[in-house]
């Protein structure tokens, strides 16, 4: 490590007024792009990308890691307020983060979310600018094996995301192991389940499926609690003079955020991972641990906190592999990696040699971009906590039209509509039977990964599945599996019984 090289590629990068206001420009637009449902960071790192092409490199990636900080962070803020994830990594946010808003303290759940996201995203740049080499290079260890074991081990959070009932979690998840096998075969292209439908050789489109599980499923249940008179209008009570935690909060969360942090930067550093694990991951973990697991999933800042920090630490853990080995972790990454190529720069282990002035500098303005969106989103907490106040018969048309359009905007399909619209439905009676969606999400996320490097495992070792015991780090990823799944078993039975005994002594 090159000291006096690195403090002088952050002082060039901070003092550059150029790269300083592309990178504030960034992580504006990121927070907003995020916040719509459907508009995830992917996209918008991907539309901005011609815009860059005239700038020197380190104010464009600056332009472009400021949307991707962003992004993530303003993925939650829709999470929160509406139930409506704007990114399928904010999906886990809304576990606490919705409740909390129902609770009135959607401008407490917002801070926590944005101070969360800050500190997840510092703790993945410093791991990157420090440990990026040792990092990448146990990554990249990972074979169809570990990769197996590492969606196993996602799959076993789903027990502590079930909620009150861990067989109705259950079946959530198989409904979303199902909902996999639709499409062509991944390995040899063979049709399932498509039924004469085209638009379904690719399978259900993801976010699309996310969006109406949560958001238009919200909808459906708002109208009818509005046909019944049974709405009540939310409005948040707490009056924000701080839009940053109080101390007592920071002081409840910083367990949390560390943690998810870590996580979220090793998972990250994975190709092929990204955020969408990174966040159940962590929450499963955090509660897991937690002494009081009853109360996450009721509307606590610690489950916010846990999410969000894992979120924005995959975007430091993300760029390791690109810049140590030129394998990008994830989709915005990738992105990434065409911007470099385009500015003449190819990422990889001779740019540690070639290019260490460039290095240094793009580990600056991750940090610099994690900044921006924390003075972006401590500008915005009160303006978007103040959006529950609307009154819904106002908003949840507002709402529906937004996600339709979200839905539509992927693939520029009416049929993603359409299947929005179906998985509305079919949320709403979920919602409506007390099965968990959570558990639906992680199995669309985890399913395709699971099955492909199970067939392309079983390929390679000729059908003997037990050569996985000579993968250390997929045998310990199996054995933290099972651990996570009887320890939340063992938890959930606990909260079972206090809230029994809670029962008892009401009645």
């Amino acid at each position: 490590m090159d000291w006096n090289l690195l403090f002088q590629s952050y002082g060039a990068v901070f003092s550059n007024i150029q790269v300083v206001i592309m990178t504030f420009i960034g992580a504006l637009g990121g927070v907003l792009l995020g916040a719509i449902p459907g508009m995830t960071a992917t996209m918008g790192v991907a539309l901005l990308i011609p815009f860059s092409y005239g700038m020197d490199l380190i104010p464009s990636i600056g332009l472009l890691l400021g949307i991707y900080c962003g992004g993530m962070y303003g993925g939650s803020i829709s999470a929160i307020l509406i139930h409506a994830p704007g990114t399928p990594s904010a999906a886990a946010t809304l576990i606490d983060g919705y409740p909390m808003t129902q609770k009135g303290q959607a401008g407490k759940a917002l801070s926590v979310a944005m101070f969360a996201s800050f500190c997840g995203g510092i703790i993945g740049a410093l791991i990157m600018t420090f440990l990026s080499p040792l990092v990448a290079k146990v990554a990249m260890k990972f074979t169809s094996a570990e990769m197996l074991m590492l969606a196993f081990f996602g799959l076993s959070v789903i027990v502590a995301i079930s909620g009150k009932s861990i067989a109705k979690g259950l079946i959530s998840a198989f409904f979303g192991l199902l909902l996999c096998t639709v499409g062509l075969d991944p390995t040899y292209s063979v049709k399932r389940y498509i039924f004469g439908m085209k638009p379904l050789l690719s399978g259900f489109s993801f976010i699309p499926t996310l969006i109406g599980l949560f958001a238009i499923s919200e909808v459906i249940a708002g109208v009818e609690r509005i046909i019944n008179g049974e709405e009540t209008q939310m409005s948040s009570h707490e009056k924000i003079t701080n839009v940053l935690p109080d101390r007592h909060t920071i002081k409840q969360i910083w367990p949390n955020i560390l943690s998810g942090g870590i996580i979220g930067t090793f998972i990250g550093a994975i190709p092929g991972a990204g955020g969408d694990i990174a966040v159940f991951v962590s929450y499963g973990f955090n509660k897991s641990f937690s002494k009081h697991p009853e109360l996450w999933g009721t509307g606590i800042p610690n489950g916010v906190a846990a999410t969000e920090s894992a979120n924005n630490g995959c975007s430091g853990g993300a760029m390791i592999p690109l810049l140590s080995l030129g394998v990008p972790g994830d989709a915005v990454t990738a992105v990434l990696l065409g911007a470099f190529i385009m500015k003449g720069i190819q990422p990889g282990p001779m740019m540690y040699v070639d290019e260490l002035p460039t290095v240094y500098r793009v580990f600056a303005a991750l940090m610099l971009a994690n900044l921006a969106m924390l003075v972006v989103g401590c500008l915005g907490v009160r303006g978007f906590a103040k959006i529950v106040s609307v009154e819904k018969k106002m908003l949840y048309p507002i709402i529906l039209v937004v996600s339709l359009l979200g839905a539509f905007s992927i693939n520029k399909s009416v049929f993603d509509v359409g299947v929005c619209v179906l998985f509305g439905v079919i949320g709403w009676l979920m919602n409506k039977y007390e099965f968990p969606l959570s558990p639906i999400l992680l199995a669309l996320i985890l399913g395709p990964m699971c099955e492909q490097n199970f067939v392309r495992f079983v390929d390679l070792n000729n059908g003997n599945f037990w050569a996985i015991l000579s993968h250390p780090i997929a045998v310990g990823f199996f054995v933290v599996s099972v651990a996570t799944i009887v320890f939340s078993i063992f938890n959930q039975r606990k909260i079972n019984r206090i809230e029994a005994q809670n029962r008892a002594q009401e009645g």
